[in-house]
């Protein structure tokens, strides 16, 4: 299915953000931005998050378009 679905693997960006990468930037400093490393790293994935599921939601939508003929 991921073979069809390759657009998919943009949902896997905020799971690799909030939870894998967690224990390598759990800590205080460097202070970025007057904040914290891991605030600053929490702020910055939840901002990246909705983008990498516009492109997970964008691909899905031209192939989908495409299984129609469409093509966009």
């Amino acid at each position: 299915m991921l073979r069809q679905r390759p657009h998919l693997l943009w949902l896997l960006v905020p799971f690799v953000l909030f939870l894998v990468a967690l224990p390598w930037v759990n800590r205080v400093d460097p202070v970025v931005a007057g904040l914290p490393f891991l605030t600053f790293w929490m702020l910055l994935s939840t901002l990246v998050t909705p983008f990498a599921v516009w492109a997970a939601y964008r691909g899905d939508r031209r192939l989908a378009a495409k299984g129609r003929g469409e093509g966009r």
